[in-house]
C-alpha cells in the first residue's frame, strides 16, 4: 500500500501555501473590495490558483514529464469537481451554522471552509489520479 504522507505530501503542502497566498488574495480582494460575489470570487481564486498549482505540482511536486492533453484535461476535471463539491457543501453548511451572522461573515467563513475542504480533495485527486505514477 502506498504511503499517503511522505516527501511528495510535504512538497504538495509547500506548493499549496504558495498557491493559497495567490488564490486567497484574489478571492478575498474580489469579494470584499471589488464586490464580485461569492461564486465569482471563489471561481477566480481557482482559475488563477489552478494555473499556478498545475505548473508547480506538475514539475516540482509530482515531477511529471508527460506532455499530455489527457493530463491537462484530467487536472481541469479534478479542480472542477473538487471546487464544486467543496464550495457547494461549504456554503449551505456554514450559512446554517452561522445563521445569526451577516451574509458577509457567512460568505467569508464559507469560502474559508470551502478552501480547506478543497485542499484535501484536490490532494487525493492530483496524487492518485492526475499525476499518478505506477512506480511510486
Amino acid at each position: 500500500m502506498k504511503k499517503v504522507v511522505d516527501w511528495v505530501t510535504v512538497k504538495f503542502l509547500i506548493v499549496g501555501v504558495i498557491n493559497t497566498l495567490v488564490g486567497t488574495s484574489v478571492m478575498f480582494l474580489c469579494y470584499n473590495i471589488l464586490h464580485t460575489g461569492y461564486w465569482a470570487a471563489s471561481a477566480l481564486n481557482y482559475i488563477i490558483g489552478s494555473i499556478v498549482s498545475y505548473f508547480l505540482n506538475k514539475y516540482f511536486t509530482f515531477k511529471s514529464g508527460r506532455k499530455s492533453v489527457r493530463e491537462v484535461l484530467c487536472f481541469v476535471l479534478n479542480i472542477t469537481v473538487c471546487y464544486g463539491l467543496s464550495y457547494g457543501v461549504a456554503k449551505p453548511c456554514v450559512h446554517y451554522v452561522l445563521q445569526g451572522y451577516s451574509v458577509a461573515v457567512r460568505d467569508n467563513a464559507a469560502m474559508f471552509a470551502g478552501m480547506c475542504l478543497f485542499v484535501v480533495l484536490n490532494y487525493f485527486g492530483q496524487r492518485f489520479v492526475v499525476f499518478r505514477q505506477e512506480d511510486r
